[in-house]
């Protein structure tokens, strides 16, 4: 048995502190300074807008991502870079967890510094950590739960069970899906065990505590009818064959295809190897979660975080391939993987190609190109609110169909002298409709696709087009901006009407 399997089951390896920290510094370092390129995503413009209408919940998601963007704002400034150093902060903390996960399971040097690395070189790492999103987080929740649950099943303490429900209860004021890792490990250590680690009194304590935590968001889902199972329930009928089918190939490309064998690897082992057969769990809860997630027609992202923890399992295996042999080329093909994986994810989801040149990235992130043409949309929106009458813009309404749109005028609409833009997407519609004095015109923005909103209102034609300046194809390119003389009926009673969640 190596040195790194005698660890597994003794004593932790020290963490590499200086190389380590060299290493998330320099992490941190490109993504803070890719952070100001492109704009804001649409969903970044909706958690700044939900950051100033704090809730315990929204009809789309838990409190926590707006929570966070509103102190990321108030304590770095009201900007994008401000915005987005909470998201750098999460993507940083999550290689150091990868790194600890690693350590766990017997890892030393190599494969803790192995592991981090293939954590912030992974895409869907880098995705999540250049700009903020509920699945920047959600990453972050769950590598954690993750790294504590090994510690339980490893032999340690069994208190860290209420380490465990703190986490979990805190995971489910951003998103609901930790409910699932947790669902699929308790269950997968039932079946391979070690089964009495869930005879603990410890175990209950933290669920107990989970339940403490989350239940604002439950209550205030409950008393609202239950809007964010309504919205998942949607995306699930909308997309649901389409992420079925991707599901596989996703799972090859999510961290990169070069990683592919090193995953591969921590799966064995965690499968077939008498080091860590305590931790054989882990092999089970991740073919177990995406069979749930293909029956439930989830996107393929859901399960990373788990292919993050058989990536970090592998390390060890393939750093003893390295050394082995034909060390020299084994070593020189192992950091090519890492150079290469590294050029490439980046071109694909950071912002390091001119916008015109953003065509071939788009077909595999389509999210790269959602982060431009936000301030054009305003200009289009200001080209559009000139032709109101002075005399009638008082009376007049700015109205837009989704939240990326109402977010950007949120944003940049002031600056244009615009009004406070409404809408009935998602929870834009909690934050109310006009009042029913304004009878007056209605400015609205929309997608190319979205001319039916038009049959609510009266006199509607064309007045301005957004464009983008670069040519990217992103929704909202040659979108309209359309002048109406007014809504056929009350805001009121148009409003439920006009609500919508998908």
């Amino acid at each position: 048995m190596s040195e790194d399997e005698q660890r597994a089951v003794g004593t932790l390896a020290p963490v590499p502190r200086r190389p380590l920290l060299m290493g998330l510094a320099l992490h941190a370092g490109v993504l803070g300074l890719l952070s100001a390129r492109y704009g804001y995503h649409r969903d970044e413009l909706y958690f700044r807008e939900a950051g100033h209408h704090l809730d315990w919940g929204y009809v789309d998601q838990p409190p926590l991502t707006p929570l966070l963007a509103r102190a990321s704002t108030a304590v770095f400034g009201d900007s994008l870079v401000g915005l987005r150093v909470g998201a750098t902060l999460a993507a940083t903390a999550t290689v150091l967890v990868v790194a600890l996960i690693a350590r766990e399971l017997g890892g030393g040097r190599g494969p803790q510094l192995l592991a981090a690395a293939l954590a912030a070189l992974g895409a869907q790492g880098l995705a999540v950590g250049h700009m903020v999103s509920t699945a920047t987080f959600d990453l972050l929740v769950w590598v954690t739960v993750s790294l504590l649950v090994l510690r339980v099943l490893r032999g340690g303490d069994r208190r860290w069970w209420l380490a465990v429900g703190a986490v979990v209860g805190l995971g489910v004021q951003n998103k609901y899906l930790v409910v699932l890792l947790v669902a699929v490990l308790l269950a997968a250590i039932a079946w391979v065990g070690p089964r009495e680690v869930l005879r603990s009194r410890w175990l209950a304590g933290g669920a107990v505590l989970a339940l403490a935590l989350a239940a604002p968001n439950v209550v205030w889902q409950a008393t609202h009818g239950w809007p964010q199972f309504t919205v998942a329930r949607g995306i699930s009928e909308d997309d649901g064959a389409e992420n079925r089918v991707l599901l596989v190939p996703q799972q090859l490309i999510y961290l990169s295809p070069l990683f592919v064998p090193v995953w591969v690897a921590g799966w064995r082992r965690l499968w077939r190897a008498d080091e860590v057969r305590w931790a054989r769990a882990f092999a089970v809860a991740y073919p177990l979660l995406c069979v749930i997630v293909l029956v439930a027609g989830g996107k393929g992202y859901y399960t990373v975080p788990l292919l993050v923890v058989l990536l970090a399992a592998g390390c060890g295996p393939t750093l003893r391939w390295a050394r082995a042999g034909r060390a020299r080329v084994r070593r020189a093909l192992l950091a090519g993987v890492l150079v290469l994986s590294a050029a490439i994810n980046s071109v694909i989801v950071l912002p390091v190609l001119p916008p015109d040149a953003l065509t071939v990235p788009m077909a595999l992130d389509p999210e790269q190109g959602e982060q431009l043409g936000w301030p054009e949309l305003a200009d289009a929106t200001r080209q559009g609110w000139t032709r109101i009458p002075v005399r009638d813009r008082s009376r007049a309404v700015l109205f837009t169909v989704n939240y990326g749109e109402a977010g950007a005028l949120d944003r940049y609409g002031p600056a244009r002298g615009l009004p406070r833009p409404y809408s009935g997407h998602m929870s834009y519609a909690d934050w109310g409709p006009p009042p029913d004095a304004a009878d007056g015109p209605v400015l609205l923005v929309r997608q190319t696709g979205d001319s039916g909103i038009e049959g609510h209102f009266s006199g509607c034609r064309t007045v301005a087009r957004v464009d983008n300046g670069h040519d990217v194809d992103n929704e909202e390119q040659n979108g309209s901006v359309v002048l109406c003389s007014g809504p056929h009926r009350k805001w009121s009673a148009l409003w439920p009407s006009l609500r919508h969640a998908y």
